[in-house]
Order: C-alpha cells, then sequence, then structure tokens
C-alpha cells in the first residue's frame, strides 16, 4: 500500500514517527506551515521556520525514504497579531520556491477582519503563482465559517479545483464538494475526524476531490491515521483501487496542480534485517 499524507507537521514529530510512517506505507507528504504553540514575537521567526520547511525538513525525512513538500502562508491564528502580518509582504519569495507545492495553511480560526484580509490576500498570492491553496476551516461554528469561506474563494477569482477545504466533517463535506473545490479531513484519535466517521463519508459521497490526512502535530494526534483510514476502507467494502485513489493518486493530483511535485521512484526501504512491520498499534523490527 503506497500513501500520500497531504497535511502532516513533522516538525514536530520525531525520526520514530518517520521510520513509523514509512512501515505503515508512506511515501510522501505535505508539511503546512503553522504556528509554534506559542505567540511568534517578529516575523524573522517566519523566516527561519519557512528556511526549515524548504530545507532541513525535506532532508530529515529522506533519511527515511519519505518525500516531503511543503506549503507556506500566514496562517489564520497569526493572521490576528500585528507582529505576524508583515510575513505577508514577503511570501512572495518563499512561494517561488521549488518544494513549495501550494498556499497554505490559510484560512479562519476566530473569523475576525483581520483574517479575512489575511484570507483574501493569500488567496491572490495563490493566483498570481499558479498554486493550489490549503484553506483552513475553523474549529468553532464550523457550517458558519466553511460557508465564509467559500464566499472569499468564489470572490478571490482562483479556480476551485485549485482549492482543497480542510478539517471538514459531515456538516459541511456537500457544500465544498458542490462549490468544485477539494474536501479534507484530518483523522484524529479524539477530535476532528475517526476513521469510521471518514469511511461513513466516502460511502456517501465518494472518492473524487477527496484528501484524507493526519494533520499530526505535537498536540494529541498520530501520524498513522492515514494507514487506519485506508485499513477501515478496506474493512468497510472498498477495493483495494479505490483505497489507492484517496491515500495516493489523489494528493498527487491535487498538489500536481502546483507544477513542482516531482515524485521520485518509490526509494530503498530499510536494510534487511532492519525493516519494520506496520502491525495495527505498533511497529516491530525484523529480527525482534
Amino acid at each position: 500500500m503506497r500513501i500520500f499524507d497531504p497535511h502532516i507537521h513533522m516538525t514536530s514529530r520525531t525520526t520514530d514517527d518517520y521510520e513509523a510512517m514509512y512501515a505503515a506505507g508512506v511515501r510522501a507528504v505535505v508539511e503546512p506551515a503553522f504556528w509554534l504553540g506559542q505567540p511568534r514575537t517578529s516575523p524573522e521567526s517566519f523566516y527561519d521556520y519557512f528556511d526549515a520547511l524548504l530545507g532541513w525538513e525535506p532532508y530529515r525525512a529522506a533519511q527515511f525514504g519519505i518525500q516531503h513538500f511543503c506549503t507556506i502562508a500566514l496562517n489564520p491564528k497569526e493572521a490576528n497579531d500585528p507582529r505576524c502580518t508583515p510575513v505577508l509582504d514577503e511570501l512572495d519569495r518563499y512561494l517561488a520556491k521549488d518544494r513549495v507545492v501550494a498556499v497554505g495553511e490559510i484560512g479562519y480560526d476566530s473569523m475576525t477582519p483581520e483574517e479575512d484580509e489575511a484570507l483574501a490576500r493569500q488567496l491572490h498570492l495563490a493566483v498570481e503563482h499558479g498554486l493550489p491553496a490549503l484553506v483552513h476551516t475553523p474549529h468553532r461554528d464550523k457550517a458558519a465559517g466553511t460557508r465564509r469561506t467559500l464566499d472569499v474563494v468564489r470572490e478571490s477569482g482562483i479556480a476551485p479545483e485549485l482549492v482543497v477545504l480542510d478539517h471538514l466533517n459531515e456538516l459541511t463535506v456537500g457544500m465544498v464538494l458542490d462549490s468544485g473545490c477539494w474536501a479534507g479531513f484530518s483523522v484524529y484519535p479524539k477530535t476532528k475526524m475517526s476513521e469510521d466517521r471518514t469511511v461513513e463519508i466516502l460511502k456517501k459521497s465518494g472518492t473524487e476531490r477527496v484528501l484524507v490526512n493526519s494533520a499530526a502535530d505535537w498536540g494529541r494526534s498520530d501520524p498513522l491515521k492515514t494507514r487506519r483510514t485506508a485499513d477501515a476502507m478496506l474493512a468497510a467494502g472498498f477495493d483495494e483501487d479505490s483505497v489507492d485513489a484517496v491515500m495516493w493518486r489523489n494528493p498527487v493530483a491535487f498538489y500536481g496542480r502546483s507544477g513542482r511535485l516531482e515524485l521520485d521512484p518509490a526509494p530503498d526501504g530499510p536494510e534487511p534485517g532492519e525493516e519494520a512491520t506496520f502491525q495495527g498499534n505498533s511497529i516491530r523490527r525484523g529480527g525482534e
């Protein structure tokens, strides 16, 4: 099974996670720029972070046989902080980089006027650079926030097939797919979506224009949720081709619209005797 996690924050994960992900079938990831867990105090903090997403993290991922790409943006939570908003004036130079396959995460957190401005400006940047956009829908008032997001997307002039609205649920998936945008589902241990809920939505809505991700960060999350969802799809009666469409071909199709998603042939795994195998809730090494 091959898996492409289209939204995961590997900066906050360990090398053990990379090893476990490879064993579970993950061969490529996209890491969206997001907040650090506490307020940044200057724009320079963003630039160091962006440089790490473009340099260090792809190198770290490659050590474990995983190809790493990223998206760059001012995230919605920090769009409300005047210490952070000067970043908007510097995004052009980062959005021109080869491994940047979308503008993101952008969108809404608290649906403030500041977030309105940041979202509109960054959608405009996506149009200028010919890039897709990864849009965060708010965790509170999700239905209202999703409708408002779709209004801004329409006003921006960006083609809907270049936009994925993420963190969706049963209340929002219909309006997003009806708009022509892509629908993203983040599968979490306790919050957001579960594997079973995601599978039920896929049964009703189909597998076209759908991305499933772990969105794993330093909170309670699981970088193997893509594999667990794939297994749940198979258990629910989906065939292997449908699983491959959701877990690999769909992310490739969406981020491939950037013109920068150059995927290498599947890299070699660990040395014989050291290969890890996915065992549900655990990872075992050969010979142990």
